[in-house]
């Protein structure tokens, strides 16, 4: 009986800290940037500190907005195509951002160029490089065939109370803890599930 009931808190406890991980509120401190510039402007990796924590490299995605070395602020914490970061109803464009910052981490596109391209997704005419534009209507056509599953692990840092052109940059990182944020519906259907299943364990269990 203690065995069955340890089961259940162990599964009700797993998908309520899932449904926190994916939407939680940080604090930012920006350390500094790396070399990589582009147009003037500095790219990815921009490294901060989250929660006091060790350094961690985010790229920004909202070119008309500014930080300096040493602000801080705070952060929502959400899945890439959760629909709640600065340009929440740009799905394709996330998915195509998304495309292009796991095509930067994997060392296929350069860091420079495909942040560039993040920033021209949101905010067009942000360059007119050839390459940048290239890189966007390439990511784009695969971002119309990719599953929202590709993306999973990809977080926004939307700053709280921000905007486009307004308060902080919001950031892209990976947290591999962190599964994309899913739809109500779905998680009430886990929620649910997930008991059942605990129930049906803790029938089986009993004597």
């Amino acid at each position: 009986m203690q065995r069955s009931r340890f089961l259940l808190l162990l599964v009700v406890g797993l998908f309520l800290s899932t449904l926190a991980l994916a939407d939680s509120v940080v604090d930012m401190k920006l350390l500094g940037m790396g070399t990589n510039r582009m147009d003037g402007y500095y790219t990815y990796p921009y490294y901060f500190s989250i929660n006091g924590g060790a350094s961690t490299p985010l790229m920004c995605d909202s070119f008309n907005n500014h930080v300096s070395v040493g602000e801080s602020w705070t952060a929502h914490v959400t899945g890439l195509l959760s629909g709640k970061g600065y340009f929440g109803n740009e799905l394709m464009n996330y998915k195509a951002a998304g495309i292009i910052f796991l095509d930067v981490m994997n060392g296929t596109v350069s860091a420079t160029v495909g942040n560039m391209a993040i920033w021209n997704l949101f905010t067009p005419g942000a360059t007119s490089n050839s390459s940048v534009t290239g890189l966007d209507g390439s990511a784009l056509a695969l971002a119309q065939h990719t599953n929202s599953s590709y993306f999973r692990g990809l977080v926004l840092y939307t700053p709280v109370g921000g905007s486009p052109g307004h308060g902080p940059q919001e950031y892209i990182g990976y947290r591999s803890q962190l599964l994309t944020a899913p739809e109500p519906g779905s998680m009430l259907l886990l929620g649910t599930g997930l008991v059942g299943l605990a129930g049906m364990v803790r029938r089986k269990m009993r004597p």
